[in-house]
């Protein structure tokens, strides 16, 4: 029995992913972002964008000071009105504008989407047709899941895969939030996280 019992301890820590989750927001700081303070707030356990009172005359970001390769990266957004989105492997340029992958959030649409942000390609994948525009929760919470491993890149937007390509502009790099430009705005995030992979 004993010996099963090691069997069986040895075969489920092979189970085990080879990297735990990490959350990139502490529910309480922006610690570990960078972006405008005008622009950026944590609020009840939510980091809050919002430009009432400052517009833009660009779409700015909150950015992580450190960038990723291969991960799993878990996030929950919902968007008051107008357009967001999450970027991942990006290139942070000056005055909080990056450029690079986004998964993608509209007011009505968009949602599943991937986006190349100040990029030739625009839309890359029209995850709304795909799907989002069946599970998305449009003014409340939603989940993303993006996976990057390789050149493989997969968005699930609440538990439906929306996207799933191969491309390699970038295969490293930071991640952001949005707020885009146009009429006054906000968007909400929690329970940020990810999951690097080897």
């Amino acid at each position: 029995m004993i010996a099963r019992a090691a069997l069986l301890v040895v075969a489920l820590a092979s189970l085990v992913p080879a990297a735990d989750w990490k959350p990139l927001f502490d529910g309480k700081t922006l610690d570990g972002w960078t972006g405008d303070p005008r622009l950026w707030s944590v609020h009840d356990g939510v980091i809050v964008g919002s430009t009432e009172g400052t517009p833009l005359t660009h779409n700015e970001f909150l950015i992580t000071k450190q960038e990723y390769g291969n991960f799993i990266l878990h996030a929950e957004m919902k968007l008051r009105n107008h357009n967001s989105g999450i970027q991942f492997r990006s290139e942070a340029l000056p005055d909080y504008v990056v450029t690079g992958y986004q998964a993608d959030a509209g007011e009505s649409n968009y949602w599943g989407n991937i986006y190349e942000e100040k990029g030739k390609r625009g839309t890359m994948v029209d995850g709304w047709a795909a799907g989002g525009k069946d599970v998305v929760h449009l003014k409340d919470w939603n989940t993303y899941e993006i996976r990057c491993d390789g050149d493989h890149i997969t968005i699930t937007l609440n538990g439906k895969v929306t996207a799933d390509i191969h491309d390699s502009l970038r295969l490293k790099g930071i991640i952001a939030l949005q707020l885009h430009a146009g009429p006054p705005m906000e968007a909400y995030f929690r329970d940020i996280r990810i999951k690097e992979l080897e």
